[in-house]
């Protein structure tokens, strides 16, 4: 390997250590909480995902528009072990159920049940998992994956009975209020505007640090006389 430009390698290799230095801190236990660099801004970012994804009060709106609204649907559990845990979401939101083997027969108020679902939403988004538990006797995750799964199952029921509205409200339910109370549970929620200026540093870290280790690539290589350029164009004769 000759080194053609002394001076445009050293600057390569300079940025390089430099860089990998960067990485290692990053990767060391030395920011907040004994966390390394990755954990702490995945954490963060978290958090401020939580902190702009609270639609519940927005969806309770919506379900308001279907009480007194009487169901009567027939859903196909996928496990047997759920049947007992699902049925009692259901008969705790008023509603009459009938079990035969995996499948449940379901008779209510589609705004009860809804309204249900999204109370248990709303305290495992406030991290109070505690009051689901207390409410089923079973753990409170696993009540929320049993509302996840027996509602995408009323969504697809509601469809084939054309009863898109109503289809509209169960899957809002879903996508807004259940899924974010599962996914960011035990998470602290942070607003956009309280980290501002921490949100701003960490991606224009990111956007430099990526920069820094195309420039290192970019001065050794130019360094040892390896280059692009354009190729001329040949002109015929």
């Amino acid at each position: 390997m000759i080194v053609r430009n002394k001076k445009m390698f050293s600057m390569g290799v300079v940025f390089a250590i430099s860089f990998l230095s960067v990485l290692v801190l990053i990767f060391s236990p030395v920011f907040p909480g004994g966390k390394n660099g990755l954990v702490f801004s995945d954490d963060m970012f978290n958090k401020l995902s939580k902190g702009s994804s609270y639609f519940i009060p927005k969806v309770a709106k919506s379900v308001e528009t279907v009480n007194g609204k009487t169901l009567s649907l027939s859903i196909k559990l996928d496990k047997a072990e759920d049947v007992e845990n699902t049925a009692k979401l259901f008969t705790t939101a008023g509603a009459a159920v009938e079990a035969q083997d995996t499948q449940l027969k379901i008779q209510g108020d589609l705004g009860a049940i809804l309204a249900s679902a999204l109370k248990d939403a709303d305290a495992m988004y406030k991290n109070d998992g505690k009051a689901v538990t207390d409410r089923y006797g079973y753990d409170e995750k696993a009540a929320m994956k049993n509302w996840w799964a027996a509602l995408t199952k009323f969504d697809k029921e509601l469809k084939k009975e054309k009863q898109i509205a109503e289809a509209k409200v169960v899957s809002d339910v879903i996508k807004k209020g259940i899924e974010p109370g599962y996914n960011f549970y035990h998470i602290e929620a942070n607003k956009v505007a309280d980290h501002a200026g921490m949100m701003s540093g960490l991606l224009i870290f990111y956007v430099a640090y990526t920069m820094w280790w195309g420039y290192a690539i970019f001065y050794m290589f130019d360094g040892l006389g390896l280059s692009m350029k354009k190729a001329k164009v040949k002109k015929e004769a």
